[in-house]
């Protein structure tokens, strides 16, 4: 995430569990499309859940960005009109260049499948991908997530510049407007396609409405937060979204007990959450191939931990490498282009007319 200026500081904790999210879906819920069904059998009870609800560790990324954006821009007018263009710059040189890579990657390598069409390159080129169909299935299927939080990134610029009434009405009613989805046209277990805006937008706007009741919710005791996430996960909502109480409960607790704990924030912590972008994206291509290669495999539980094992290791990796060769050099490079482009505008202004 950016860094702010002034009294903005990084919120290391965070950026861990970030990096635990990630590597919740990156290894615990993709990658048992390796295995038959026989040989995730004997799975043992916490890795069910992953297999089951890991596609939810998608909107614990949504509430973090929604307070660290919050955290970075909403501190010492970080986020002003006149400052638009850099934060949309900002963003362009976040997510674009791996996520175009990836895109340029999965066109090569799977550009047989019947949903890469040329229309869903397009959606992809322009961050589009989570309002074409199908959704989740083109090119690297992950990726709809980041066109999702761009439209939160676009909405809550808006807002912020509009000042705070203006933000405070948006966000509630993207929060009520969302809930009120779930409520009336949620269907129960998913994921389902509908869904994909009113996740984004709730999770990354209650984490705004989080990180505004921060001092509020600094006394919670952790008993009581380590209670909420417990019913978060376990509550049944019948025929209805159970993302319901996972976005209201179980994440938001959990943001709140990582941030009071150290080690979340630790230097191998911290190196999780820096790649974890870079785990999101890379991984799905990279489980693609392992399943064309060698297809589902058999075996029995110990199969299944040290195949998932092996692919994690593999995916850190090559985050790793895509992390220091392609987003820091990228990300500066775009960062550093802008920064000549205004000294210059600043320093020859256009004459009057």
């Amino acid at each position: 995430m950016p860094v702010g200026t002034g009294a903005c500081t990084r919120l290391p904790q965070l950026d861990g569990l970030r990096g635990l999210a990630a590597c919740g879906l990156a290894f615990l819920y993709h990658p048992q499309s390796l295995f038959t069904s026989e040989a995730l059998a004997g799975a043992p009870r916490p890795l069910l859940w992953f297999q089951t609800w890991g596609w939810t560790l998608v909107d614990l990324f949504f509430l973090i960005s929604g307070y660290i954006f919050a955290h970075v821009y909403l501190q010492d007018g970080a986020l002003s009109r006149d400052r638009l263009a850099s934060f949309a710059v900002a963003r362009v040189a976040r997510l674009y260049p791996l996520h175009l890579l990836t895109l340029l990657f999965c066109a090569v390598f799977f550009f047989a499948d019947p949903a890469n069409t040329g229309l869903a390159f397009l959606a992809h080129l322009f961050m589009l991908q989570a309002f074409v169909q199908p959704v989740a299935q083109t090119f690297n299927g992950p990726s709809w997530s980041i066109s999702i939080e761009a439209v939160c990134y676009v909405l809550f610029a808006l807002a912020a510049v509009g000042g705070r009434r203006t933000l405070r009405w948006v966000t509630l009613i993207a929060i009520f407007g969302s809930i009120a989805h779930f409520v009336l046209a949620g269907r129960p277990g998913g994921p389902w396609v509908g869904d994909g805006l009113p996740r984004g937008l709730l999770g990354f706007f209650l984490g705004q409405m989080i990180w505004h009741l921060r001092h509020r919710l600094a006394d919670a005791p952790k008993m009581m937060l380590a209670c909420l996430f417990v019913f978060g996960l376990a509550l049944d909502m019948g025929q209805r979204s159970s993302l319901l109480p996972l976005a209201l409960y179980a994440w938001p607790s959990l943001l709140l007990l990582a941030s009071r704990v150290q080690w979340m924030g630790s230097a191998p912590m911290r190196w999780l959450g820096d790649r974890s972008y870079a785990i999101y994206l890379v991984h799905f291509p990279m489980l693609e191939l392992v399943e064309r290669w060698w297809g589902p495999l058999g075996g029995g539980i110990g199969t299944v931990w040290a195949v998932t094992a092996a692919f994690a290791l593999a995916v850190l990796a090559v985050a790793d490498i895509s992390y220091r060769v392609i987003e820091v050099p990228s990300r500066r490079m775009i960062r550093d282009a802008w920064a000549r482009h205004r000294g210059a505008v600043k320093a020859h202004p256009a004459s009057p007319a």
